[in-house]
């Protein structure tokens, strides 16, 4: 694919994703995002595969546990526990999360074990049996006592002993002789804090914690106690094998995950985008990506509506490894369990701030999801979910982040947005008082654009200054003004965006009514898949000049090469973050890009539907707050929130759309590769190129001397 060198998202990213843990990631458009989280998946799917078929297949928790120390199976997601399994962490300052250990006592003897709180936090620390809650001393089936100086079960939270916090070692008691429970701080004993029920007397009692925002260390008697117990009492370590239970908790989820082999219908990743182009575009990158694999070959598959039911199950049932899917056919597919979820080790979110926007119910689907997935491989390995998202400052990935990843690693290269310095952006103010050319234009049937007959029954006088005879001005002027730019810069490929459908449609049937070769492809929610997978291609083979979209085709469609875009409208006040998407389809792969947006000088009227149609059929004009389905928007304020949230001004440019050079220093050519002062071609990983080469020459020559220096003579 002549990648030399690794993007900066890339470096980041792929060595946290192969490290094993959680992964957010924020970068640029066009900056490597699905190869930073593609590659290193495939590499572990690969191997892992290739490992079963080489019988290398071993499960890390088929036997018996030789050490105490927390169940992974056996916890909250929320609680994070080390590699020894014995320090415990929660981050999250509202959720209590809670654990047991993976062994119990029974039957007899007097059993302790330490709990060192290592942050200011809350703790809770006991016994509870196996159906216990896991907020522990909640239920009658647990025994706590808690940082506040309380001890709890049933729900019965009593003064008991001293509070205790950072830095205090609490001793945790039990006497199955005598069916009672105590607590100690710091070595001073407290008296009896409960007695064990005759109905719970015969049960298994397992070392149990729970905490909030704080972390703490346990000893089970592996290591020498702070505070050795007396009478009697030994660390859990040293309890008679005859008294020790294994946990029977020992995974989540389906029980298929225990089984050797994988069934045909179980992926081992599942990648999720926001729409069908993107889950098409990623599922091309995975086959690009995974050309050289073989022995075994990985299968990846793509589900979305738009394929036949049909051709979708024989794909399936021929096995899967990867599935790269929209949301809505995979949540029926798993609700119907032909697809199983049972062996996930990757859950991927790609543009994560569209899939859980507040305009869809995906949130709901991600909870389905991943419910059905388990938290951790027969393995040992946990449930990776790695989230890409446009910031990672987004209120709903935050509030995703908190609810389903564990400790995740942020990869954040992107921050505040901002827009590439080779992407130039300009503004051309629509103003109808001063441009009266709309009044022309309106008399002329066919010359003007048709518009979304919102003022279809207001009375549109020219020559009057109202808001509505005004707004429908606005609309008239924008189309003139597309036909004004595309012929000043001689474009021949653009993305236009517009608000709507409606709108898209309308200046389609505009350009290609002008018969100057203003060949159009429409991509936007109304048109079939198929016809949208058609109209890409056709831009993308330059079989038509213009793409004429909504913002579904800012959220990642990677169309190479494109030079120009323009804004027929700004997008709405609380979606401003799209103008980012929108124009970072220009300026990609150093290739310099022109970004032109049309602003109403005053208010618009557009529609706004609320109603359960969508749209469809709906003719209510009367603004939102009034039970109808339209609303009135000033584009300068949009633009001056677009322009703070940026931290720029950007240049505006006359109706004759001329670009100062001078502004954007010198003379470019917009859709060529930018250069740099010695004509070099700009980009690390061209600039470094022959260095690299050289540096792989030394060190296989080092390598040739070293074998020559120690080969054995010749006889």
């Amino acid at each position: 694919m002549d990648w030399t060198l690794p993007t900066d998202i890339q470096s980041e990213g792929i060595p946290a994703i192969l490290g094993g843990g959680d992964v957010l990631m924020a970068a640029e458009t066009g900056s490597g995002k699905t190869g930073a989280f593609c590659l290193p998946v495939l590499q572990i799917v690969y191997e892992t595969m290739r490992d079963q078929q080489a019988g290398k297949y071993k499960k890390k928790f088929a036997g018996q546990e030789k050490d105490w120390k927390i169940n992974i199976f056996d916890k909250e997601r929320n609680l994070g526990v080390d590699g020894n399994g014995l320090r415990c962490e929660s981050t999250h300052p509202k959720f209590w999360s809670g654990a047991r250990c993976n062994k119990g006592v029974v039957g007899k003897g007097k059993y302790y074990y330490e709990a060192y709180v290592e942050t200011d936090g809350l703790c809770r620390v006991g016994w509870s049996t196996s159906d216990g809650s896991l907020n522990l001393g909640t239920d009658p089936a647990g025994f706590g006592f808690g940082g506040t100086g309380k001890k709890s079960n049933a729900g019965s939270f009593d003064d008991y002993g001293e509070s205790f916090t950072l830095y205090d070692t609490i001793g945790c008691f039990i006497d199955l002789d005598n069916g009672v429970i105590h607590f100690s701080k710091n070595d001073h004993e407290f008296g009896t804090a409960f007695e064990i029920s005759q109905q719970l007397i015969n049960s298994v009692f397992y070392p149990a914690i729970v905490i909030k925002n704080a972390r703490i260390l346990l000893n089970f008697g592996a290591t020498v106690f702070k505070f050795p117990p007396q009478n009697g009492y030994v660390g859990l370590t040293q309890a008679p094998i005859d008294f020790v239970r294994d946990s029977p908790i020992t995974a989540f989820g389906n029980s298929d995950t225990n089984s050797e082999k994988r069934p045909h219908n179980a992926p081992m990743c599942l990648i999720l985008e926001p729409t069908k182009e993107l889950a098409q575009q990623t599922h091309n990158q995975i086959e690009n990506f995974k050309k050289y694999l073989d022995a075994p070959k990985i299968r990846n598959i793509l589900v979305m509506g738009g394929i036949s039911m049909t051709e979708q199950m024989n794909l399936i049932n021929d096995g899967v490894d990867i599935i790269t899917a929209a949301p809505g056919r995979i949540s029926d597919l798993v609700a119907q369990n032909k697809i199983l979820l049972s062996n996930i080790r990757f859950f991927i979110l790609d543009e994560a701030d569209s899939l859980v926007s507040t305009q869809s119910d995906c949130f709901k689907i991600l909870q389905q999801l991943h419910s059905h997935m388990p938290k951790y491989s027969p393995e040992g390995y946990r449930l990776q979910m790695i989230v890409c998202s446009a910031t990672l400052h987004n209120s709903e990935v935050k509030k995703l982040a908190d609810q389903f990843m564990h400790f995740p690693q942020w990869v954040d290269l992107k921050g505040q947005d901002s827009v590439p310095d080779t992407v130039h952006q300009v503004v051309c103010i629509v103003d109808p008082k001063n441009d009266k050319s709309w009044i022309r234009l309106r008399s002329k049937i066919g010359d003007s654009i048709a518009t979304d007959g919102i003022h279809s029954k207001d009375e549109i006088r020219p020559g009057r200054d109202d808001p509505e005879t005004l707004s429908e001005a606005i609309k008239t002027l924008k189309g003139e003004y597309i036909i004004k730019a595309i012929d000043e810069h001689k474009m021949d490929k653009c993305i236009i965006f517009c608000r709507t459908r409606l709108d898209c449609d309308n200046l389609e049937k505009f350009l290609t009514s002008r018969n100057k070769g203003y060949t159009c492809a429409c991509l936007h929610s109304d048109r079939s898949p198929d016809e949208r997978t058609r109209n890409l291609d056709w831009f993308k083979t330059g079989k038509a000049r213009f793409l004429i979209c909504t913002d579904v085709a800012a959220r990642g469609i990677d169309v190479r090469g494109v030079p120009y875009v323009i804004n027929m409208t700004l997008p709405t006040p609380e979606e401003k973050a799209n103008y980012v998407h929108r124009i970072g389809r220009v300026g990609r792969a150093q290739r310099m890009g022109l970004a032109i947006s049309l602003v109403a000088s005053v208010g618009e009227k557009v529609w706004y539907h609320k109603c359960q149609s969508r749209g469809a059929n709906c003719f209510n004009t009367h603004l939102v707050n009034q039970g109808g389905c339209a609303r009135w928007l000033n584009e300068m304020t949009s633009l001056a929130e677009i322009e703070e949230h940026l931290g720029v001004t950007v240049n505006r440019v006359g109706t004759d759309f001329i670009v100062p050079m001078d502004e954007f220093d010198g003379k470019v050519v917009y859709g060529a590769k930018r250069s740099n002062e010695g004509g070099i071609k700009t980009g690390h990983a061209v600039e470094l190129s022959g260095v690299v080469q050289a540096l792989a020459e030394l060190e296989r020559s080092v390598q040739l001397s070293y074998l020559q220096m120690i080969a054995p003579p010749s006889a």
